[in-house]
């Protein structure tokens, strides 16, 4: 599947379990249909076909380390999502994959690493957690932010719970509108930047998110003197094919689905409209 010869082509893979995580948001996981494995590395994307429909490019959610089963959060947003939405167990879907490069693991390793997620942000970024968590010891310090606009609106609620109880990682969410049964943080992100005491040299700062957020979060991180090398963004919304053929994602010759999604600050500032 991962061949120049087959990469256009979609295969079978079929729905194990269904989970719906927000009325806008459900998390399904596949198998491919011949039980092979599917290898991947966090950040990459996968495209899924409804066959009479069409096909969109969904970031996958599930951890590497379990290559039997991709695991997807699908944001209802048009024909595409819609149809994987009404998907049940024992379904079948197209899938083409994986795509696009990772987040820079090598790189990342023996240092701090700071997530920063805002709201289906949280979806790719989860993959890349899982990752950090099951190899806790190859890194340092480990930092979660995650802001949604509203408590029902967040994202594997149950998980970041478990994940906060840890002693090993540092977790805070907010939420733009907390409401009246809300307790927890309440404001945008950045207000959770900060307070961090970072150390720039050895700080890796992962941010996946909405376009409005990546502006005020690259402000507060340059005021922690975070080299831009070492800020990592994805630029996951723009792409469409997969493959570098229609250029949906192209900027300035450069092919987000090819090139990306992951890019370093450093090379993004350079990208006019990349952000």
């Amino acid at each position: 599947m991962n061949n120049s010869d087959s990469i256009f082509l979609p295969e079978i893979a079929e729905v194990v379990s269904t989970r719906q995580l927000t009325d806008m948001e459900k998390y399904i996981e596949l198998k491919l249909s011949d039980s092979r494995e599917f290898d991947f590395n966090p950040g990459q994307f996968v495209q899924l076909s409804i066959f009479g429909i069409g096909e969109a490019p969904i970031s996958i959610s599930s951890s590497p380390s379990n290559k039997n089963i991709i695991g997807l959060c699908i944001r209802k947003a048009g024909d595409v999502t819609s149809a994987i939405h009404r998907l049940e167990e024992g379904s079948s879907l197209g899938i083409r994959g994986p795509l696009g490069n990772g987040f820079p693991i090598d790189e990342m390793k023996g240092n701090d690493i700071l997530f920063i997620a805002g709201g289906l942000g949280l979806a790719p970024l989860r993959s890349l957690i899982y990752y950090v968590l099951e190899k806790r010891e190859d890194f340092a310090k480990v930092t979660i932010l995650y802001g949604a606009k509203s408590p029902d609106e967040i994202l594997f609620a149950d998980e970041l719970e478990s994940w906060k109880s840890r002693g090993d990682i540092d977790l805070e969410i907010t939420v733009d509108v907390p409401g009246a049964d809300w307790s927890g943080k309440s404001g945008v992100i950045t207000r959770l930047i900060p307070p961090l005491k970072l150390n720039p040299s050895n700080t890796y700062a992962m941010i996946v998110g909405p376009p409005v957020m990546y502006k005020y979060v690259l402000l507060e991180l340059q005021m922690k003197q975070l080299p831009e090398n070492n800020i990592i963004m994805s630029l996951e919304r723009r792409m469409k094919c997969g493959v570098g053929k229609c250029g949906h994602c192209q900027i300035n010759g450069v092919y987000v689905c090819l090139e990306g999604p992951e890019f370093s600050y450093h090379t993004l500032k350079f990208l006019s409209e990349a952000i």
